[in-house]
């Protein structure tokens, strides 16, 4: 029950946080020069196409003095960028390490519960020194239940983690595409 709530949760969170950023992306991908970095950085919510951003923004305002004899502006800004979008792709990641997880044990669970249920039915026919359905179907019965379980929670698991890491590549896609325009619009307007 925890396992499943827990995949449930994480799957819920990261289906809204994508639903948001792939919004907040495609309205980034109508704009251009100026205006995309205005928008980029006045996200209300400072997500992560205003972090990358601000980063692409600053690191450009930096570039002055013994910097800019030491390093050029396109190496300072894309590497500011780079950071950003590395950021934002290791936070996208949070949370499918529980769904992972869940996926790939809750059916050894079940089956852990199988084999209980297995080991009841065997204590029964011992105790009782002979095999009769009534000693074994209830045992057998939980075990199989037990099954179902295990498998009723690692398959919604998988599937779902499946999903999110292609949403979170859609995402972390339209992210690289923001952030290139973004790096552009910085050169040209220095």
């Amino acid at each position: 029950l925890i396992m499943s709530a827990a995949t449930w949760y994480v799957g819920i969170v990261k289906l809204l946080e994508q639903r948001r950023l792939l919004k907040q992306g495609r309205e980034l991908l109508a704009v251009h020069g100026a205006e995309l970095q205005q928008r980029a950085s006045e996200l209300a919510d400072e997500g992560m196409f205003s972090a990358v951003a601000v980063a692409g923004i600053e690191a450009a305002g930096e570039h002055k003095g013994e910097l800019a004899g030491r390093v050029d502006l396109n190496t300072w800004v894309s590497m500011a960028i780079s950071d950003a979008v590395d950021s934002a792709s290791h936070h996208m990641q949070n949370g499918l390490s529980v769904v992972a997880t869940v996926g790939s044990t809750a059916p050894f669970v079940g089956l852990f519960g199988t084999v209980w249920g297995i080991y009841h039915a065997l204590t029964a026919i011992g105790m009782s020194g002979q095999a009769s359905i009534d000693k074994v179907a209830g045992p057998v019965g939980e075990a199989l239940i037990m099954t179902a379980i295990g498998l009723g929670v690692a398959v919604p698991a998988v599937l779902g983690y499946n999903w999110l890491v292609r949403r979170n590549k859609l995402v972390l896609d339209m992210v690289r595409v923001v952030a290139g325009r973004l790096h552009a619009s910085l050169l040209a307007s220095r």
